[in-house]
């Protein structure tokens, strides 16, 4: 086979499918499910493009993306980190106080499919389709997303998620450290999520300055669950929940756990919720200080990480009928977070010079 110069002067790839129709098609897939890309796509452009090549072509420019190349850093268009100081020095002016940098870690849920469901199987199409014979699971979509406080709306910088080990989520928050993407130096540092031990373990030994918040509502789910196996649903119940909820949010943290102790329960079920509340209550005591986070300007509600959850992964994902293999699951991922990360032409640029490559 011979190079020939025009190819790599038009920008020409092997096949028909062109990049700017495969960044067109994959533009469409990361927003909608494959069907309607596809039909979408005709509509738009007049050019068929097949929903089988369309999933073909999303794949093969997702393929090995790292959580370095979804933040755009290694590649010479934009670097992540001069964006993420603009956005820093933006929310900055005029005030006379360092920003709040939020980084916020939690799991989602999406649907998958083994990988022995692949293949085509033997029998009517209808029969087929009607009777699957594997079983779909729920797995975990771990996560992270760093955003700025900018009074009542949050400015977003990165996000990361995938189907993903604890472990492989705390080389992903290093790779982020070491590539010295955030400016530690110019923020004031907060890290928000619930009470999952693995999840601390790992900021302490990455973030150890930052401040560290309990997820607020998280308590309150506790909370909620000693009112209705002590009171059941009455009035009682909800005074006691308003009241307790009070001296959390005002950082009386020691009152709290003190009438949780002196606490008398009505029953066996009562008396574990109590006993779980405490425990929960008394491990993360130091990061429960409500009242002075408030006035430090730092976020109480893990809100940030969860509606990157949604429009991240449950968007998507969760789809009437769709069941996902990991690997599928994780490229439409890491394409999505490049869409909000902003790098979604950086990963193109990726995926054009891999195909000169090969």
């Amino acid at each position: 086979m011979g190079v020939y110069p025009l190819d790599e002067a038009l920008g020409l790839t092997p096949g028909r499918a062109q990049l700017d129709v495969q960044k067109a098609a994959a533009r469409l897939v990361v927003e909608t499910a494959y069907d309607e890309a596809q039909a979408l796509f005709h509509e738009l452009t007049g050019v068929h493009l097949g929903s089988e090549r369309m999933h073909t072509l999303t794949n093969r420019v997702a393929e090995d993306l790292s959580v370095l190349e979804v933040m755009s850093l290694g590649l010479t268009l934009v670097p992540s980190r001069e964006q993420i100081d603009e956005r820093i020095a933006q929310v900055s002016a005029g005030k006379w106080r360092r920003p709040v940098l939020v980084l916020g870690i939690d799991g989602a849920f999406a649907p998958t499919r083994p990988e022995s469901a692949r293949g085509r199987r033997p029998g009517q199409r209808r029969q087929r389709a009607r009777r699957p014979p594997w079983k779909g699971q729920w797995r975990e979509v771990k996560g992270f997303r760093f955003y700025l406080i900018d009074g009542e709306r949050i400015v977003h910088l990165i996000s990361w998620h995938q189907i993903q080990h604890e472990a492989e989520l705390a080389e992903a928050l290093k790779a982020v450290k070491e590539a010295n993407l955030i400016p530690e130096d110019r923020v004031r540092l907060c890290v928000i999520c619930d009470g999952a031990s693995w999840i601390w373990e790992h900021v302490q030994s990455l973030f150890s300055s930052a401040r560290q918040v309990l997820d607020y509502y998280h308590c309150s789910d506790y909370l909620h669950r000693i009112a209705k196996a002590q009171y059941g649903d009455t009035q009682q119940a909800h005074e006691w929940v308003e009241a307790t909820l009070t001296r959390l949010y005002l950082g009386k943290i020691s009152a709290v756990l003190g009438g949780l102790k002196r606490m008398q329960a009505a029953s066996e079920k009562a008396e574990q919720a109590i006993a779980n509340c405490w425990a929960f209550l008394d491990k993360h005591r130091g990061r429960t200080h409500y009242l002075q986070l408030r006035r430090g300007g730092y976020p109480l509600g893990s809100g940030g990480i969860e509606s990157s959850n949604k429009f991240i992964c449950h968007t998507r994902l969760k789809r009437s009928g769709a069941w996902w293999y990991e690997v599928n699951c994780n490229q439409m991922l890491a394409l999505r977070c490049a869409k909000y990360n902003g790098t979604f032409d950086q990963v193109f640029v990726r995926h054009r010079e891999r195909l000169r490559a090969a």
